[in-house]
Order: C-alpha cells, then structure tokens, then sequence
C-alpha cells in the first residue's frame, strides 16, 4: 500500500491532468456542450444536483413515425445472465428481426467498446449511472425520441425526471437492486442478520477459498468503505479510501476470494460458500440449485435499516446504431409487464415498474418467497446509499487503490 503522502501526490497530479483535459475540450466544443462538461467537472450529478444534459445539433433524436428497420440484425449488449432469453425471442418473433447478444464483465470494457468507430451495437443493456458522463458529453449516445417508448409511463415517477439524466433524454431505467451479502446457510454457519456490522461475516478464515467478491473497482472498494464504518461511498478522502484498501487486504489474507460477476453460479451449484453480490444475483441463484434443493438453502443480507448500496442501471441507444427504430422499440419492450415478468423470472432483478411490487413477484413465482430480501422498494432510494460519478482526481485513487487489491489476489490464489 502507498502511503498517504502519496495518495494525496496522486491526486494533486490527476486533478492537474483533469483540468488540462478540460482545456482541449473547450476547444472542440459547442459552448452550450463546454459548459455541461465544466459543470460536471465542478459537481456530478446527484440527487442534490440534477444534470440536465445537452443535447448536441449533431446528435438528434431520431424523428417519429418511423417503420422498423426490416431484415434487421439487432445487436445488445449486456451483463451476463441480466436479460431473459425468451425476452429476446419473444422481441424477435413480434418484430421478425434477428438479435445478437454479446456480454461484457465491466463498465470499463462496455464503454470501451461503445467508444469504437465500428462499434455496431444497437442497445446498451444495464449501462451504470456512473458512466453517463462519459457516454453522454463523449457522444456515444443518442437522445431518445419518447412518442417510441410510451411504456415508460410504467415507470417510478422519479424515472420521469431522474437526477441523473433530467427529463430522461438519453436514458430508461432498466433493472433495479442492492449491493449486500449472499450465502449458502449449509455451507455457512455465520449469519450477518445476527451481526452489528453484516459486512463483517466475509472476514472469516473459516470460508477461505470459498468467498466471492463483485468484480468492480466502486463495489470492492466500497465494500472497504463500509467493513471501516464509512458510508459515503462517492469519498474524495485518500485517508478513508486507504483505509478501505487496508480492510479488503486483511480480507485478501483471510480468504483469499475470487472476483467474480457471476456470483449466482457459483452460489447456486455450492461452488461458493458466500458472496458480496447483487440482490438480483441471489435471487438468480435459485435457479442453479441442484435437484430437490429448496430455495431456503440460500441467504441474502442488505442492511435492515436501509443503509446499503442501492442502484439502478440503465438502457440506452449508441450513436453508432444501426438500427434505431428497432433500438427504441425493444426499450419500450423490455418496460411492458409480460416481458418484465418474465425478465425477473430469468435473472432475479426487478425493474422500477410501479406494479413490481415484491408480493407481487412473489405470487407470480419470479422470486422466491425465501428470498425477499432480495427484492428492492421505492423507499430504498431515499434511504440507501448511492454511487454518484466520482471526479477525476478521486476516481484515481480508487482505481489506483482497487489495482493494489486485484494485484494482491492474484498472488493469493
């Protein structure tokens, strides 16, 4: 681990390269474009300051009326296991369109991807608020033209006008979740609900080789943020953020977990004793038990008091695609009941739909009654804790720190 001094150093230097980046852009920018990227750079989007983004003369939305594209190829791209595969054929069937799916394991790398002048990808499935910045003022999306996605009438209210992306120019709401403790209570004899602190039943030598952790800089050292008491997990504090390192290296020792996406596998088949994950990724799991299994064999733990990482992601329309009538109308699709049921049925996320209401998807059989807990409220979002966009300078130190981790695990396993 580098030493405070150090830390502080760093990020003196990546606000520096921040600001002379800035410059270069005011340059080759529209002064309407300029300024939201100065705004953002003086305070990202958060519930306390709502961003409004620009919207580009070189960027229009697509006009209405518009007929699908025909003999087309709809290209998504998407977390692993996040969309139900008979959503796409059912899309597929009604549209009579092909559709090719490909997975990415991280934000960095979807962005990267999207970034690509031949990138040919129609829709951004489960893209994260805290990448909007980028793919908005980078111009790799397209604004949305809303008479093609009426479905959003479904929606929580606060998805008319999220803080993030004011009066929904470029985004829909796609799933929704929270970030706790995943566990097999036959492998496992601890039970965080029984804790002061949950977070704290990872840090036990006894499940060494059997721990997963999320494979993403903002949940890991997050989780760091929060096993030290700290539940500001947007923190600039080089002080906080290296003392989060620290934890999750005690953790590395300890344990020795694997980084993973894909924590529903492994919980389901037993391969993984216990794991930081994804409420929708616990409720998935169900589905990989073996034979005569009963769902009960599976434990999700999210603060009870609310105080928990809670978020949301995202679906949007690259730029580049090629096909953006047909773009539009799988978003709208994925937003109507049938198809939303069946989206829960098949990776474990709810969606902010003012009917997906826990007893609901209960009674429908898309979540176990065992697991409820993994199911999310609209009240989460005003209690629970939010990922905002970091700025330059912060969000170097927590890649800078998550490296040192990722670099200790791979000497650990």
């Amino acid at each position: 681990m580098k030493s405070g001094t150090n830390r502080r150093g760093f990020l003196t230097g990546a606000a520096a390269l921040a600001a002379g980046g800035l410059g270069s852009l005011v340059s080759g920018c529209g002064v309407r474009q300029v300024k939201a990227k100065l705004l953002f750079q003086a305070l990202p989007p958060t519930p306390y300051h709502p961003v409004l983004w620009p919207v580009r003369g070189d960027n229009l939305p697509i006009g209405g009326g518009k007929r699908p594209e025909r003999d087309a190829t709809l290209r998504v791209y998407c977390w692993p296991g996040r969309v139900g595969h008979r959503c796409l054929t059912d899309f597929k069937r009604k549209y009579r369109c092909h559709l090719q799916l490909r997975t990415f394991g991280s934000m960095s790398e979807a962005v990267a991807a999207i970034a690509r002048q031949d990138s040919a990808f129609d829709v951004l499935l489960g893209g994260t608020i805290d990448v909007l910045s980028t793919l908005i003022t980078g111009n790799l999306v397209q604004p949305l033209n809303h008479d093609y996605i009426p479905n959003i009438a479904q929606a929580w209210e606060q998805y008319a006008d999220p803080f993030y992306d004011m009066h929904w120019q470029y985004t829909v709401p796609y799933t929704i979740y929270t970030t706790g403790i995943g566990w097999r209570k036959d492998l496992v004899e601890a039970n965080p609900f029984a804790m002061v602190n949950g977070w704290d039943v990872l840090w036990n030598a006894k499940y060494d080789g059997n721990v997963t952790l999320l494979d993403n800089y903002r949940e890991g050292i997050g989780l760091g943020l929060l096993k030290t008491g700290t539940t500001n997990l947007n923190t600039p504090d080089p002080r906080l953020i290296d003392a989060a390192g620290s934890a999750l290296s005690d953790l590395v020792h300890l344990v020795r977990p694997r980084l993973s996406s894909t924590a529903f596998r492994g919980l389901g088949t037993g391969r993984v004793a216990i794991a930081q994950a994804w409420s929708g990724q616990v409720a998935a799991a169900a589905r990989y038990l073996p034979p005569g299994t009963p769902d009960n064999v599976l434990g999700y733990w999210f603060p009870p008091n609310g105080s928990g990482p809670v978020a949301n992601d995202t679906m949007t329309i690259p730029r580049n695609a090629r096909n953006p009538v047909l773009a539009h109308l799988f978003l709208n699709f994925m937003l109507n009941r049938p198809n939303a049921i069946s989206n829960v049925r098949a990776t474990g996320f709810m969606q902010p739909l003012t009917w997906m209401t826990p007893e609901r998807m209960i009674r429908l059989g898309a979540i176990p009654p065992a697991l409820i807990t993994t199911t999310v409220l609209e009240n989460y979002f005003y209690r629970g804790l939010k990922e905002w966009q970091l700025q330059a300078g912060a969000e170097a130190l927590w890649r800078q720190e998550w490296q040192a981790v990722t670099g200790q695990l791979s000497s650990a396993t």
